[in-house]
């Protein structure tokens, strides 16, 4: 009888090890390197910092990854992990300094989590921040082989008193929002059952949209680091960031409100995305409910006075109006 080995279990410290080399020749890439890379912790060095205050987020990407592991197709969730993470962060006021990823799977397959990993230092450029390290668990018997999970880490760092967490938002402020590029990382729980109720392949066109269902699905969380930091260094004071995820744009709007304050926004104003059209009218999902579910286009909110609201329309040809903050109870009202 042959002897027991981790590699007869199932678990390959060979693949692992290649993993790892394919990690590092990748980050060795970003602009922004980091200390003892590699090591039990890596780290970064902050500098021209007074009174600094580190703030952290943690996401993943959700049943997204359903999709891309169904057809193939793996480097965009691996954008979609750092965006989730870095636009979260990016709310409080602090700048993104470091980020760690958690890749779980049954079988490391080289090839594969390449491309996760490709997607991963991606995000990581687009949002100029340092991949320090992170872990890649090969768990046989827990995952069935093909299958893999994601988990994302971001920190962050700003002086306390640049810390923007909504309480300085007032009646008379206007919402301001960016567009989307899709349904970037949530709803897909949703998606899948419709398309699966209605028979639709992910390699089916969609009419009118140009792309099959899987490009479709699979376009990336879009990363707005770029875009807050430009308005940060323009002088205007934002008095509040939302990211649009679960719960859309009620769900996530409210978070930053302050007692006294209801904000009210005006779908009119907000760019259609025939993305949404599609999807709702698929699956007979109700307005109230797509609202609830999806980000409807909107990605991210800023909250300024309003004389501030125009200037960011200048700075960032994207940005559009959408909505104003009202005296009331804390609420959200979609018009």
């Amino acid at each position: 009888m042959a002897e027991w080995t981790y590699e007869r279990a199932g678990v390959s410290l060979e693949r692992a090890e290649a993993f790892v080399e394919y990690i590092k020749e990748k980050v060795r890439l970003l602009r922004k390197q980091v200390i003892l890379f590699g090591g039990f912790a890596s780290g970064v060095e902050l500098k021209g910092y007074k009174n600094p205050v580190l703030m952290l987020a943690t996401d993943g990407v959700g049943t997204k990854l359903k999709v891309a592991q169904k057809v193939g197709v793996h480097h965009t969730v691996g954008i979609d992990l750092v965006a989730m993470n870095v636009n979260d962060l990016l709310t409080s006021g602090a700048e993104p300094v470091a980020f760690l990823d958690y890749i779980a799977t049954g079988r490391i397959d080289l090839q594969v989590l390449g491309s996760v990993m490709d997607g991963i230092v991606e995000g990581c450029r687009i949002a100029d921040i340092p991949l320090v390290g992170g872990e890649t668990a090969e768990m046989p018997d827990f995952y069935p082989e093909g299958v893999y999970d994601l988990a994302g880490f971001c920190v962050g760092v700003c002086e306390r008193e640049e810390l923007i967490s909504g309480k300085d938002i007032k009646p008379g402020h206007v919402i301001v929002g960016l567009p989307s590029s899709g349904f970037h990382s949530n709803g897909y729980s949703l998606v899948r059952k419709i398309l699966e109720e209605k028979g639709i392949s992910y390699d089916d066109p969609v009419e009118g949209l140009g792309k099959r269902v899987w490009e479709l699905l699979l376009e990336p969380t879009r990363i707005y680091a770029q875009e807050v930091k430009r308005l940060k260094s323009s002088g205007l004071k934002i008095r509040g960031m939302a990211h649009i995820t679960g719960g859309g744009i009620p769900g996530n709007l409210v978070r930053i409100l302050p007692e006294g304050c209801r904000a009210v926004v005006d779908t009119s104003c907000i760019p259609k995305n025939p993305l949404f059209e599609w999807i709702g009218e698929l699956g007979r999902v109700r307005v109230e409910e797509m609202y609830r579910t999806f980000n409807m286009g909107v990605g991210f909110l800023f909250v300024l006075e309003k004389e501030e609201g125009e200037g960011v329309l200048s700075i960032l040809e994207e940005a559009f109006v959408c909505g104003r903050v009202e005296e009331g109870n804390r609420d959200v009202v979609i018009l």
